[in-house]
């Protein structure tokens, strides 16, 4: 199925214009995480993570009060998807159950012994030191890993491309992190493993696109073998337009369905997913080839297969 046929627009004539465009969101983004930080999970903190379920619906501010006299140092509310289950951390780490056992407590004498504790997390500070060294390095080596692949499949310009492309993603995405935490009611944007794991998958998907249109470059350079490089990628970018247009669409579709119907747990893999599939598609087109195209230029090379 084609939705575009016989496109031929000059993709790569405008690529300084969506140099510019990248640029200007991309440092929008880093002056969000500079002023506003990022919300880091327990997974990165450590400390303690509770979950109840309240046998009515409850205001936040009504538990806030409560958890005033529970002594528990520093505390944090979240709603968990629905008007009775909520999240509540702090970073104080109890022996066992010391920590759950004095809120649920606190909680009960409230709610008549009705509380239901769904579930307790506790993590150790140095552990989440230790995963955010492991949450980077994962990331960074998933790069590497990809600029081999590429250099060993097609040429290492391709790769440098890839890469540059992938890191554009990444900085896009995690800006957009920044931006809309705490800004949308119900959407839980901080950093845990869920959300390291749509980082990750991002970098997956967006690469997968890149080698599609790059595939298409090294068999039109096979053909065309006196034609100009620009024209030839414009010429590869055209042609996978089509295909490259209906599976960002389609896989967007579904993660949109499960940003809005899949609860609470899901919804910050969702959200950067869906950011993601986006600044991928785009990447691909106007990022990928084009600084592949610039460094051929300024290297003045040429590129045979």
């Amino acid at each position: 199925m084609r939705i575009l046929k016989h496109t031929n627009i000059d993709f790569m004539g405008k690529r300084r214009l969506f140099y510019v465009l990248s640029a200007v969101v991309i440092l929008a983004g880093f002056l969000s995480i500079l002023f506003r930080g990022l919300e880091f999970g327990l997974d990165f903190t450590g400390g303690t993570e509770l979950i109840f379920r309240f046998p009515r619906p409850v205001k936040i501010e009504e538990i806030r009060s409560l958890m005033s006299n529970a002594k528990i140092g520093t505390f944090e509310i979240k709603s968990f998807g629905s008007e009775t289950d909520y999240i509540i951390r702090t970073e104080q780490q109890g022996v066992g159950g010391a920590i759950s056992n004095k809120v649920k407590d606190l909680l009960n004498a409230k709610f008549d012994n009705k509380m239901v504790l769904l579930q307790e997390n506790r993590v150790e500070a140095k552990i989440g030191s230790e995963m955010r060294r492991d949450a980077v390095i994962a990331v960074l080596v998933a790069l590497i890993g990809i600029l081999l692949y590429i250099a060993f499949r097609f040429k290492f310009v391709f790769g440098l491309g890839a890469v540059v492309a992938l890191f554009h993603d990444v900085l896009l995405t995690l800006g957009f992190v920044s931006i809309f935490t705490g800004v949308i009611p119900g959407l839980n944007l901080e950093f845990d493993q869920a959300m390291i794991a749509a980082f990750l998958t991002l970098v997956g998907y967006s690469i997968n696109d890149t080698v599609v249109v790059f595939d298409r470059v090294r068999e039109n350079l096979k053909l065309f073998k006196t034609a100009d490089f620009a024209d030839t990628i414009n010429k590869s970018v055209n042609r996978t337009l089509s295909r490259t247009i209906l599976t960002g669409f389609t896989t967007l579709i579904t993660m949109i369905a499960l940003l809005f119907f899949g609860g609470e747990p899901t919804r910050g893999f969702a959200f950067t997913m869906s950011i993601g599939i986006i600044t991928g598609t785009y990447s691909s087109v106007f990022v990928a080839s084009a600084m592949t195209l610039d460094w051929v230029t300024y290297r003045k090379t040429k590129i045979t297969f």
